[in-house]
């Protein structure tokens, strides 16, 4: 079977900082990695995809970004002081996605999935991207928001050496060799006058049957 990882150059996966990324972010960050506007726009985006049931937050921090808490959040991240003042979460978790893509969730227990201004961090993301897939409901939505704002020795080499526009292209790309999605939209949140930060989303859902079956399905 090929490899699904077959096109991205040689090294687009790598990270400058090699070693564990618990060791990176042991040291607590409470700081917003985005502008007012563009944290505005983060909150809108949920507010139109109406993530208001039971969402998982990946890669979270100690504010999640909506206007209104969901019924249920989950917040799953890195460092336990930032998710203790996650005032949103119903639930935190630590957990390190680039050792283990396997989210410890049952099949279909979410409404949505969120990860803001953290996709670039991720060195095996269409495995992160299947197991969503999995632990959402159907036609639940995962978005990914971004900006160009990164930890840069920690974000993978691929997405340091590529544009804004090229960063909507490579994040539709996991969607679409991850399994289980379909109705992939990518688009600029912010206006293009805007002299901030700017932010770029790119969101799909869970496929139904209709159009796609997880393996686990089959």
């Amino acid at each position: 079977m090929a490899d699904r990882y077959d096109g991205f150059p040689d090294g687009f996966f790598a990270r400058t900082d090699d070693r564990p990324d618990p060791v990176f972010y042991a040291t607590p960050r409470l700081v917003t990695h985005l502008d007012a506007t563009a944290i505005a726009a983060v909150g809108d985006l949920y507010d139109d995809l109406a993530l208001t049931g039971s969402i998982l937050d990946l890669c979270s921090s100690w504010v999640s970004h909506f206007r209104t808490a969901p019924a249920r959040l989950v917040a799953l991240g890195m460092n336990a002081a930032e998710l203790d003042h996650n005032a949103q979460a119903r639930e935190r978790l630590i957990h390190d996605l680039n050792v283990d893509w396997r989210l410890p969730f049952a099949d279909a227990s979410f409404d949505g999935a969120t990860c803001c201004v953290s996709v670039d961090y991720l060195v095996r993301p269409l495995e992160v991207f299947d197991d969503v897939a999995r632990v959402l409901r159907r036609e639940a939505p995962f978005v990914c928001t971004f900006s160009n704002r990164c930890f840069p020795t920690k974000a993978i080499r691929g997405w340091l050496s590529t544009n804004d526009e090229a960063h909507l292209a490579v994040v539709s790309e996991y969607f679409r060799r991850s399994h289980g999605w379909g109705d992939i939209v990518a688009e600029r949140r912010t206006p293009p006058g805007h002299h901030g930060d700017p932010l770029y989303a790119v969101w799909a859902r869970r496929q139904d049957p209709v159009r796609g079956r997880l393996p686990s399905e089959s």
